[in-house]
C-alpha cells in the first residue's frame, strides 16, 4: 500500500462472522479458552466449520498463538497466519491482513481474534512493569524517570496541551464519556448496561492524571472477540449479508513512538491517524459526510476528539462541540468506555452489526461505518459498507 495513492484492496473481502464471549471482570477461565469460545461463535455466526478456516490473524502481546487456537478449535491445515504489533493499534489491521490474504488467494477463510484476561490477569493500564530491554523501549527512558509510568500519564501530556491550545476545559472530554455511556446503558452486552452518566458525573469523578478523570479512561475487561473474513463472492452464499471491507489502512507518523511521541512539533493531533484517514478516504472514495456511524477507539476520551479532527469531521479544537451536537452517531455499542475493552475488536463487531441492521442501538439506514484502532501508537482503520 502506498501512502500517496489509492490501493487495490478495497471491496475485495468481507466480514461474514462475529462472535464474542461475555465481557466481565473475572472470566474464571484461561485466555486460550476465551479465544476458542469467541472463534467458534464467529464461525457459527458465519455458517462455516473449523475445517473451512485456512488463515488466522491476531495481535502480538497475546498468550494464545494462532496455531494453538487452531488446534483448540479443531481446524485443519493453515496456509496463512500473522500477528500485528502495537497493542490496540493492531485491531483494524488484523482485518486488513485477512483481507490481503483473501484478495491474493493466499487463504480463503481467515479468522481474526483477540482474547485476554485484561482485568483479572495482566492489566495493560498498569503501565510498564518488568519490561525487557528493546530498541523501541528506549523512548520510554526519556519519560519514565519523571513519573510518566502509565498510559493515562502519557495521554495526559497531549490532553493538557490540547485544552491549552484551544482554550477548553476538561468538560470537553466529558462529551465523549457521556455519549459512550448513553449507548452502553441500552446495550445488554455492555459492562455499564443500565448506567448512563451526566457531565456532572464526569466532573465529579476522581482525577487519575490531570486533566484526565476516572471517566475519561476505559475500563479493563476479560473476554474474547473474533471475526471471520472471506471473499465478497463467497460471502454472498453465507447466512448474513456481507459487510464489505471498502478500505483498510495502517498508519505511523513521523517521529512516531508508542504513546510518548512528545517531541513532535504539535501535540494537539494524532498524525498516525491522519495517515490512516487519508488512505481510507482515497481508497473508499468517501468523505466524512458519507459516514453513517463512527466507531472510534476510545481508550482515553481526548484521543476521540483528536480523531474526529484528523478525519475531517470538524475543524481543530471543535470536536467536543461536534460530539455534543450529535452530528455523527458515535460508539453505538458504548465503546471501550462503556461496553468492554477488547483492544478495539468489539468495535469492529459493532460496525458489522450496524451494517447488518442488528445492532441494539441501530442507526436506521446505516450502510457506511468508520472504525478505528488504538491511538498514540502506530494504528489502523477500516471503512465497512453494505454490499451494494
Amino acid at each position: 500500500m502506498s501512502a500517496r495513492a489509492r490501493d487495490a484492496l478495497g471491496g475485495r473481502a468481507a466480514i461474514v462472522g462475529i462472535g464474542a464471549t461475555e465481557f466481565s471482570k473475572d472470566s474464571g477461565r484461561s485466555e486460550l479458552r476465551l479465544a476458542a469460545e469467541a472463534v467458534r461463535a464467529a464461525l457459527d455466526d458465519a455458517g462455516l466449520r473449523p475445517a473451512d478456516v485456512d488463515g488466522m490473524v491476531t495481535f502480538t502481546m497475546d498468550t494464545s498463538p494462532e496455531i494453538t487456537v487452531a488446534q483448540a478449535c479443531g481446524m485443519g491445515e493453515l496456509s496463512f497466519f500473522s500477528r500485528v504489533h502495537y497493542g490496540g493499534g493492531a485491531a483494524c489491521a488484523t482485518v486488513q491482513q485477512a483481507a490481503l490474504a483473501v484478495a491474493t488467494g493466499v487463504a480463503e477463510v481467515v479468522v481474526c481474534y483477540r482474547a485476554f484476561n485484561e482485568r483479572s490477569g495482566r492489566r495493560f493500564g498498569s503501565g510498564v512493569q518488568h519490561r525487557e530491554p528493546s530498541a523501541e523501549g528506549v523512548a520510554l527512558g526519556w519519560s519514565l524517570p519523571f513519573g510518566l509510568l502509565t498510559p493515562a500519564s502519557w495521554v495526559a501530556m497531549a490532553a493538557q496541551r490540547y485544552l491549552h491550545a484551544y482554550g477548553l476545559t476538561p468538560e470537553a472530554f466529558g462529551q465523549v464519556a457521556v455519549t459512550d455511556r448513553r449507548y452502553a446503558a441500552t446495550n445488554p452486552a455492555a459492562y455499564f448496561h443500565g448506567r448512563p452518566i451526566t457531565l456532572a458525573d464526569h466532573a465529579a469523578s476522581r482525577w487519575i492524571v490531570e486533566p484526565l478523570r476516572l471517566l475519561d479512561c476505559c475500563q479493563e475487561t476479560d473476554g474474547g472477540q473474533a471475526l471471520v473474513v472471506t471473499s465478497v463472492e463467497r460471502a454472498r452464499d453465507l447466512p448474513h449479508p456481507p459487510t464489505v471491507v471498502s478500505a483498510a489502512a495502517q498508519g505511523a507518523g513521523r517521529g512516531q513512538e508508542q504513546m510518548t511521541s512528545f517531541y513532535r512539533d504539535d501535540l494537539t493531533g494524532l498524525p498516525e491517524m491522519g495517515v490512516v484517514a487519508r488512505q481510507l478516504w482515497r481508497t473508499s472514495g468517501l468523505a466524512p459526510a458519507d459516514i453513517d456511524v463512527g466507531i472510534l477507539y476510545d481508550h482515553f476520551t481526548p484521543f476521540v476528539l483528536m480523531q474526529l479532527e484528523e478525519f475531517g469531521f470538524c475543524e481543530k479544537g471543535e470536536a467536543a462541540d461536534f460530539v455534543r451536537r450529535g452530528e455523527l452517531p458515535l460508539n453505538t455499542h458504548g465503546g471501550q468506555l462503556g461496553e468492554a475493552y477488547l483492544h478495539g475488536m468489539n468495535g469492529i463487531a459493532e460496525g458489522v452489526r450496524q451494517i447488518r441492521g442488528t445492532a441494539v442501538n441501530h442507526i436506521p439506514g446505516a450502510s457506511r461505518v468508520l472504525v478505528t484502532a488504538g491511538t498514540g501508537v502506530p494504528t489502523s482503520g477500516l471503512v465497512l459498507s453494505s454490499d451494494e
